[in-house]
């Protein structure tokens, strides 16, 4: 039995808008909506018009030059973002870094990372010389670890084979069917799957679907164009 949904405001942002130093066109601009906290958000656009980027505002490794990020819910790192570990650490201490700094058991955050990134011995070597997607697993293993209310994702889903994003899949939206989520990804199938609202970035602006599919098909479209 699913979990109720809970159509309370989880997150709201108003008017967000980003333009780099330097560049007189902005990135997006007057961006606005709200999330539930069982909401669960695509972010749709081609390469460059600014999916990770405002994944990584939402998450607040970027700041905003208009507008703002109203949290009322825990939310995760971005997950595929690999700038929040320090490389110069191993996995294991990144990981007793981060208990430590959410209050969590270390015994426990690790046997959970362990079980679930499947990085066994590489663990104990600095994070530096892991690949990207060693750093994908590490991350998502964190915060599944930890626990949020919403999962920031960038294309996250994309990494490892067949069986390990089956895995992802079923602890991000099987086991927490009733956590909110917001993820950037080119996988319409999955979008289609697993979100009920999409935003759509594309030169500048953002539009925000209430119907998903429709949003893919406008998604389709563009890609083609």
């Amino acid at each position: 039995m699913e979990p109720a949904a809970d159509d309370t405001p989880g997150l709201r942002v108003e008017n967000l808008g980003l333009t780099f130093h330097g560049v007189s066109r902005p990135l997006f601009s007057g961006l606005s909506f709200d999330l539930a906290k069982s909401g669960r958000l695509a972010v749709l656009g081609r390469n460059g018009q600014g999916k990770s980027t405002l994944i990584k505002m939402l998450g607040g490794v970027l700041p905003a030059t208009q507008g703002t990020v109203d949290w009322r819910m825990t939310a995760s790192w971005p997950i595929g973002f690999g700038g929040g570990f320090q490389g110069s650490l191993s996995g294991l201490d990144n990981v007793r870094f981060l208990a430590r700094l959410y209050r969590k058991n270390f015994d426990n955050v690790l046997a959970r990372v362990d079980d679930f990134a499947e990085l066994g011995p590489a663990l104990k070597l600095p994070v530096k010389h892991y690949s990207s997607g060693m750093r994908a697993r590490l991350a998502f293993g964190l915060s599944l670890a930890i626990e949020f209310d919403c999962y920031l994702i960038d294309e996250l889903v994309a990494v490892g084979d067949a069986r390990f994003q089956q895995k992802c899949q079923q602890e991000l939206f099987g086991a927490r069917a009733g956590r909110a989520f917001i993820m950037a990804s080119h996988d319409t199938h999955l979008i289609a799957s697993y979100c009920e609202r999409a935003l759509i970035i594309e030169s500048g602006k953002a539009k925000l679907f209430d119907d998903i599919h429709e949003a893919v098909d406008v998604y389709t479209w563009l890609r083609a164009a």
